[in-house]
């Protein structure tokens, strides 16, 4: 009885092969997406059958990895292979963008706040040559106009001095 079991069970393992197989061959030839779900479902057979059986799983693996047959009604042939490369090169170009991105905000935003420091009159001036001589021309003034003052100051108490000598002399005359 043994024996009678084994060798139903291998004959069941071989059917459900050869519908895994079928199942493979008809989806190649039919362009349609092949994964492992798929032709499991498509075979009729559990998942964990094909994960069992390790050359069914790599012909899946290989049917994959190969291109679509040329069909002129079909779409352009594309692999994983191709679609992932196109994956690792979409992915390169964004990690380039992404850099060079933020390289431009960096230097918008160094370029506005000088520019909003500017306009705000906390900066430096654009021309400080041209803000150093007026201001050594306005304290140049400065001292003329002291000296100036100095001398009018003199003037005038020479005045007053002057003013309060001829009032004592009118008020001892009369």
């Amino acid at each position: 009885m043994n024996s009678a079991m084994t060798d139903g069970r291998k004959a069941d393992s071989e059917r459900r092969r050869q519908r895994v197989t079928k199942a493979i061959k008809t989806a190649a030839e039919s362009n349609l997406p092949i994964s492992v779900a798929g032709i499991a479902r498509q075979a009729g057979v559990d998942r964990t059958f094909l994960y069992r059986h390790r050359d069914l799983l790599a012909l899946i693996h290989a049917a994959e990895l190969e291109p679509a047959r040329q069909n002129p009604a079909a779409p352009s042939p594309v692999s994983l292979a191709s679609l992932q490369t196109d994956l690792a090169n979409a992915h390169a170009r964004n990690t380039r963008l992404l850099a060079r991105v933020q390289q431009l905000e960096r230097r918008l935003s160094e370029l506005m706040g000088e520019q909003a420091w500017r306009e705000s009159g906390l900066g430096a001036p654009a021309d400080i040559e041209e803000l150093q001589r007026r201001n050594t021309s306005l304290e140049q003034r400065n001292v003329e106009l002291s000296s100036d003052l100095e001398d009018r100051e003199a003037e005038l108490d020479a005045a007053r001095a002057a003013n309060r000598e001829l009032t004592r002399s009118l008020n001892h005359r009369g």
